[in-house]
């Protein structure tokens, strides 16, 4: 008796199992791949990084970030708290059958090294990182520095209209490491590009998700004459946004900029006014649509692809209006000239100091 039990309960398992397997087949009758985002703690809302790939993924099938149709059934995002549930929400998401598995950033890294070689027939993309290695595996990077090039010269632009005597330029980073050294790399040869003798100060959070470290640096060099930062620093980063419209408010001339998506609303203080003077645009949205494409057209293939200004990947925001004409005609004749080679941004700290292009004592990290 207790053998035919026990039968019969297995074959309602595995029934359950096959019938749920194709109620998810029948549920996508659209052609359309299906995709998760897996992000670090700060999630979809971060303003920054993931927001990008989110936005990217629903782009791609014709919805929005506010009306997140195909949630559920065509795409889905999953949130790890902690960095030990990366490798088990890599698994759980090969062993639901998407067509496609989305990470970002190098905290990544180690978990997709350990889970893509366990499921070889699984796609998946990782951005910010080139040294996975498996067939599996579309590596995404980017040229931040080419970007963050644009910004600096923004900024320093923007110093001289305001009419700043030896303006003084901060950048905060992250976690350290040589995806944000060539944010600051590239910030720093841009400012320079326009004023030579520029003098910068720099400092790492060793944290993507605590704003308030940012505020409290933001203030304390607003405080001490710090004229702009730039911070890439994800869900950090927001913090210097905080500080800096509070003292917009209060009719200080101090600026933030911000990084990845196009932060100009987050830094609106009154009217149309923005303590976000530009954002360095790094077109995360453009590698979920191009891995996206490739799966669904079966051109899918392991391997890095290097995304900078000539792909449209890397830019910058034009959308405050305390930007003059005369400042965007500047920075996109430069645009133009990094594309063709006339300019050339050194992406290394090592590089970058030895050919004189930022100054020694900085923070920055080339690995």
């Amino acid at each position: 008796m207790k053998t035919k039990i026990a039968f019969a309960l297995m074959f309602c398992f595995l029934a359950t199992g096959l019938f749920a397997a194709g109620q998810q087949e029948a549920a996508n009758t659209s052609g359309e791949p299906t995709v998760v985002l897996l992000t670090d703690a700060t999630g979809i809302d971060d303003k920054s990084f993931n927001a990008a790939a989110w936005r990217g993924i629903v782009d791609f099938y014709g919805d929005t970030v506010e009306n997140a149709a195909g949630r559920g059934s065509l795409y889905d995002v999953v949130t790890a708290e902690t960095q030990d549930m990366y490798i088990p929400n890599l698994r759980q998401a090969a062993d639901e059958g998407y067509d496609l598995i989305i990470v970002t950033g190098f905290t990544w890294a180690d978990a997709l090294s350990v889970v893509a070689p366990q499921y070889p027939e699984q796609k998946f993309v990782i951005v910010d990182v080139d040294w996975i290695g498996q067939p599996n595996v579309m590596e995404f990077v980017f040229s931040e520095e080419q970007g963050s090039y644009l910004v600096g010269a923004v900024a320093a632009l923007q110093s001289i209209e305001d009419g700043i005597d030896n303006p003084r330029f901060g950048f905060i980073g992250g976690v350290p490491g040589a995806v944000i050294t060539k944010f600051e790399m590239g910030y720093i040869q841009g400012v320079k590009s326009i004023i030579p003798d520029a003098q910068f100060i720099d400092y790492y959070a060793n944290d993507w998700g605590k704003p308030e470290l940012a505020k409290a640096q933001a203030k304390n060099w607003y405080d001490n004459g710090v004229y702009c930062i730039f911070s890439a620093a994800g869900g950090t980063g927001n913090g210097t946004i905080a500080q800096a419209k509070e003292y917009r408010l209060r009719g200080m001339n101090v600026w933030a900029i911000g990084v990845d998506s196009d932060q100009y609303e987050d830094g609106i203080y009154e009217g149309k006014e923005s303590a976000v003077l530009t954002s360095m645009l790094k077109r995360v949205e453009s590698s979920a649509v191009i891995a996206l494409e490739s799966v669904k057209d079966g051109s899918f293939s392991g391997g890095v692809m290097k995304l900078g200004m000539e792909e449209d990947g890397v830019g910058y925001s034009t959308a405050n209006p305390s930007l003059s004409a005369d400042v965007v005609e500047k920075v996109d004749a430069m645009m133009a000239d990094i594309i063709s080679g006339k300019i050339t941004i050194y992406p290394t700290y090592a590089e970058a100091l030895k050919n004189g292009a930022v100054p020694a004592g900085l923070s920055a990290l080339d690995d």
